[in-house]
């Protein structure tokens, strides 16, 4: 699967990534952002999905290890899933970038429209995975091709994708995975469903 080049999707579109200067004025930005939220205790770390293992239509699965959440109520809810490959990580390896992860929260917490991500450890094939759910799917666009910079650092080439879906919330795809069935005819990595 090369997802270097952009393409499209029945299903949200999807694109390359943005031009650096445009990506890493948007992370700066959004790290600034962060911080303030962090120090003001405006993020929250909720535990009730944590360990739950999803299915995804790749006949992959993946087991959430942390979730990070927002106090915001989306207007207009879209789903954001988002994975990618790391470059050089085996074995313990995963163990060790699963516990680096915190420090990224800043990296993408600070994005306009942010909500909640649920965090997957890698699946079958090494790869990971961030669902997400965003406010407004141009926005969760445009952070996913800013982020596309910063995971390009560390990814293995060609293995970083993201879909949007607009109108729909993270929690009732998880609780209804035909909700995504209904909207494409290829459903792929990116679309759960269910419990495995």
């Amino acid at each position: 699967m090369n997802t270097d080049s952009p393409s499209s999707t029945p299903v949200g579109a999807r694109s390359g990534p943005l031009p650096h200067s445009t990506a890493w004025r948007a992370v700066a930005r959004c790290v600034v952002e962060s911080v303030r939220m962090l120090t003001s205790r405006a993020v929250h770390w909720p535990r009730i999905n944590v360990g739950r293992r999803l299915r995804f239509a790749d006949g992959t699965t993946g087991e959430v290890y942390r979730e990070t959440a927002v106090s915001r109520a989306p207007h207009e809810a879209c789903l954001l899933v988002v994975c990618f490959r790391l470059r050089l990580v085996r074995g313990r390896g995963h163990v060790l970038f699963r516990w680096e992860s915190w420090l990224n929260t800043p990296l993408f917490v600070g994005f306009p429209g942010f909500v909640s991500k649920l965090w997957l450890a890698a699946d079958e094939q090494g790869r990971y995975r961030g669902i997400y759910e965003w406010d407004g799917a141009d926005r969760a666009e445009h952070y996913a091709r800013s982020l596309w910079r910063v995971l390009a650092l560390v990814s293995e080439p060609g293995s970083i994708d993201f879909r949007v879906v607009p109108g729909l919330r993270r929690d009732e795809v998880l609780a209804d995975p035909g909700l995504l069935e209904a909207g494409t005819s290829a459903p792929d990595w990116w679309c759960p469903i269910g419990p495995s």
